[in-house]
């Protein structure tokens, strides 16, 4: 009865916090429309640094209610229940709570279910849960006919590239040269950038090899930093 309660007043602090004009924004934002990546997802305009404080007040919150607030049809409840894992996973839990979290993320794909519910968690849950195991798992999720399942195996890597480890990201960044989606090609290119970022001859390396065949999405946002000089050499030479 308690636990209930504390998942109701969850709901409550975040719904407190709506805003129908931003939901209407959002909505148009993220694709809801009939046809479109994110066709019925329902907004209430509630921002993420919002739900992040949220989050914070309600990092304990049993995961077996995070998990009711994860099967949400309310993006930002989803988004709530996903920032609650990752601050989990930031705390000193025990590895078999750490490994409980990460089962339980990649048990509920179906309702990550848009670009910034992964970009905002997978490198805190799936990459910082595997930074010391088997990569396995991220190659299998590259493989998936889903969408976001997809961007998460990238996205993911994050968490390796900060460590200064780009072994994982070049070989996926490979793996998904020939995805046909927009939003894979920008997680990829983003990816590629923040490799660069850190260490821009491995990302060149990578790019002398792939630049011609890059969608242009992909290659645009992999060298958006780059000085002007250079960034036209690539466009130009496809």
């Amino acid at each position: 009865m308690i636990d209930s309660f504390l998942l109701e007043q969850a709901k409550q602090a975040l719904h407190s916090h709506a805003n129908p004009e931003d939901a209407l924004f959002l909505q148009r934002f993220f694709k809801t429309g009939p046809g479109e990546y994110a066709e019925g997802d329902i907004f209430i305009g509630v921002r993420v640094p919002m739900t992040r404080k949220i989050a914070r007040q309600f990092k304990d919150l049993p995961l077996d209610l995070t998990v009711k607030l994860l099967r949400s049809s309310v993006h930002e409840e989803r988004l709530l229940a996903l920032v609650i894992l990752t601050e989990r996973m930031k705390k000193k839990e025990s590895e078999a709570d750490k490994k409980e979290i990460y089962k339980l993320y990649l048990s509920h794909t179906e309702w990550i279910n848009n670009w910034d519910l992964v970009d905002v968690t997978a490198e805190h849950v799936v990459g910082r849960y595997l930074y010391d195991k088997p990569r396995q798992p991220l190659y299998n999720l590259a493989a998936s006919k889903d969408l976001w399942e997809r961007r998460i195996s990238i996205i993911s890597t994050f968490y390796f590239i900060r460590k200064g480890d780009f072994e994982d990201t070049l070989r996926l960044a490979e793996l998904h040269l020939e995805d046909s989606h927009d939003l894979m090609h920008k997680a990829v290119g983003w990816m590629l950038r923040e490799v660069g970022k850190r260490d821009q001859p491995t990302e060149e390396d990578f790019l002398r090899k792939h630049y011609r065949v890059m969608p242009r999405t992909m290659l645009r946002y992999a060298i958006e930093r780059f000085p002007e000089e250079l960034r036209q050499g690539y466009s130009r030479n496809r």
